[in-house]
């Protein structure tokens, strides 16, 4: 970055780390310490879906790899949301977050390496207490970041449990600074 840069107030992007994703399943132990929370064995991959073969092509051999695993017991499905995106879902035992963090993990890098990152929105892990809250833990793919993201019924946010559970996984995950970036994710699948 440049000294004209600085001035104008142009900012470099910060490059995704998909590795970080993998930092999630010492984090669901801190979580479950902390906050009483377990993972669901849901997570989800959100994207703009493209046109075109080479996109469908993708599409299909992500569906094909995680599906190949003939020990894992997952299940992938699709969603489209009501905002456009596309969702794939992944499934598993709840006690099997590493495996469930790398089905994940090898979605996002499938469609970075075939050119499709700047479609990918972000990367969600769901989980919930013995009082039946949801939470997710939210990977903003353009950032580089976590956050986490708590909803009630009625399109509203427990606020309070957000920010206990940033608290609690300041120093497992990297957690996104600006608070105005924790989008809601309405209705994402699994959550």
């Amino acid at each position: 970055m440049g000294f004209l840069d600085t001035l104008l107030g142009r900012t470099k992007p910060v490059p995704p780390n998909l590795d970080a994703l993998f930092a999630l399943p010492s984090a669901a132990i801190t979580l479950q310490a902390a906050a009483d929370f377990r993972p669901t064995g849901t997570g989800s991959v959100c994207f703009r879906a493209a046109e075109g073969r080479a996109f469908a092509d993708i599409e299909h051999d992500v569906r094909d790899l995680l599906a190949m695993d003939s020990e894992a017991k997952s299940a992938v499905r699709l969603s489209k949301d009501s905002y456009g995106y596309t969702w794939l879902v992944c499934t598993r035992s709840p006690d099997e977050i590493e495996s469930l963090v790398t089905d994940l993990h090898a979605v996002n890098s499938s469609l970075e390496a075939g050119g499709f990152g700047p479609l990918l929105l972000c990367t969600l892990v769901a989980f919930t207490d013995a009082a039946g809250r949801r939470l997710g833990l939210v990977y903003l793919y353009k950032r580089g970041t976590f956050y986490p993201f708590a909803p009630q019924t009625g399109e509203r946010r427990d606020n309070a449990l957000e920010l206990q559970v940033r608290g609690a996984l300041g120093d497992d995950l990297k957690i996104e600074p600006d608070l105005g970036r924790w989008f809601p994710v309405w209705g994402a699948p699994g959550l």
